[in-house]
């Protein structure tokens, strides 16, 4: 009994941190699971630079770009159910040895990996990305291992990870909560150095503290909810699988066949495709709403300005998000439907400056104008025959 009474502090003791973690109705009832559970890290603004000790007395300086990489890191594992503060930790410890921090490609190995976004090219066998992941072992492809939001969740493992069960995340390692950080990142990366991820130990705590901010206690006290800025912009379907189907403005309405201002712009895509949030940010509502079908609000910060985006016409099934998520750019949130007020399988997508109930823009030209990663990968405009559409 008394090691189990020891255990449960334990656990409490390293996974609440300083005010970074999201105090909620879920801490009172059981702090030591709350501060684990999902939503427990908010980022908050990203400094233009960050400067940090090493363990061994070098001065680490960290541009913002790298910052941006620990953010997504940070914001993934505060979405993991089970990582928390410590999880995190390891996690950063990781990258900075692993790349710096870096999304590096490698075009010796894959020439293909240079297409990506990348902060520069590597040549450490067949390795990839911010935490060197390699294709040959399992870990993804090389466009998966390109992406830091991937990376991250394949670090984190569990049976929610994309490598689930092998090859084994941070989840998989049985006890990982007892190692030693170092022997932690290890038991994951398999290095043939592993005395070298320690050293990174304070910096990695250095960033984590840096970059979170209390998050909103949602305790109905009518302040407006705070979200940290963006890290990205990403179109919301995945390349290749949509095309235009109805654009934002004035129309023929394809049910009453009336003229009628369309609010949004339409994506015709296949029954079930993947759905991904345009940006970082805080959803605000998940559910069936009348003519809107399947709807998810979130709420943005984007260069400063407060933003909200509507997905619509998603089935029941199909929305996998709860009201007061965190969640980041390109995260998977639901799936095309034809709910609602709809003609067929497609994406009805809203932006709105200033937020929830604001008045809507043209959402295709928004994602246009901020440079929206994967807004190439679909075709031209084509009628609302194409199952288009909808709201």
């Amino acid at each position: 009994m008394l090691k189990k009474l020891l255990a449960a502090l334990a656990i409490a003791a390293v996974c609440f941190g300083p005010a970074t973690v999201l105090l909620s109705v879920a801490v009172l009832a059981n702090p030591a699971v709350a501060a684990c559970a999902p939503g427990s890290l908010i980022v908050g603004p990203i400094p233009d630079s960050l400067t940090a000790t090493t363990r061994n007395g070098e001065t680490v300086t960290l541009n913002r770009q790298q910052l941006t990489h620990a953010a997504t890191i940070i914001t993934v594992g505060g979405q993991t159910d089970g990582i928390g503060r410590p999880g995190v930790v390891i996690a950063l410890m990781a990258a900075l040895t692993e790349s710096h921090l870096r999304m590096l490609a490698n075009t010796g190995t894959y020439p293909e990996s240079a297409n990506y976004p990348n902060d520069g090219d590597a040549s450490d066998h067949d390795s990839l990305g911010l935490f060197q992941m390699r294709p040959q072992a399992g870990w993804g492809t090389v466009a998966q291992l390109m992406d830091s939001n991937y990376q991250a969740r394949a670090f984190y493992g569990g049976p929610t990870a994309p490598n689930y069960p092998s090859p084994r995340g941070l989840l998989d390692i049985p006890g990982w909560q007892q190692l030693d950080p170092g022997e932690a990142v290890q038991a994951v990366e398999v290095s043939a150095f592993p005395d070298r991820y320690q050293n990174y130990q304070p910096v990695a705590e250095a960033i984590l503290t840096a970059l979170t901010t209390p998050a909103p206690s949602g305790g109905g006290g009518g302040g407006e909810v705070v979200v940290p800025e963006t890290t990205r912009v990403v179109f919301p379907l995945p390349e290749g699988t949509w095309v235009r189907t109805s654009p934002f403005g004035w129309r023929t309405d394809p049910i009453t066949f009336e003229t009628a201002f369309h609010s949004g712009s339409d994506y015709g895509a296949a029954d079930g495709t993947p759905i991904f949030a345009v940006a970082d940010g805080i959803v605000t509502h998940a559910g069936y709403t009348g003519s809107w079908g399947g709807l998810i609000i979130i709420e943005h910060t984007v260069g400063g300005e407060r933003v909200a985006s509507y997905y619509a016409h998603m089935w029941e099934q199909g929305i996998h998000v709860t009201e007061g998520m965190t969640i980041t750019a390109g995260q998977h949130i639901g799936d095309v439907g034809s709910s609602g007020k709809s003609t067929g399988p497609h994406l009805h997508l809203e932006i709105r400056p200033g937020g929830q109930g604001q008045p809507a823009i043209d959402a295709d030209q928004w994602l246009t104008d901020h440079d929206a990663e994967g807004i190439t990968g679909g075709t031209s405009r084509a009628t609302c025959t194409l199952n288009g559409g909808g709201r």
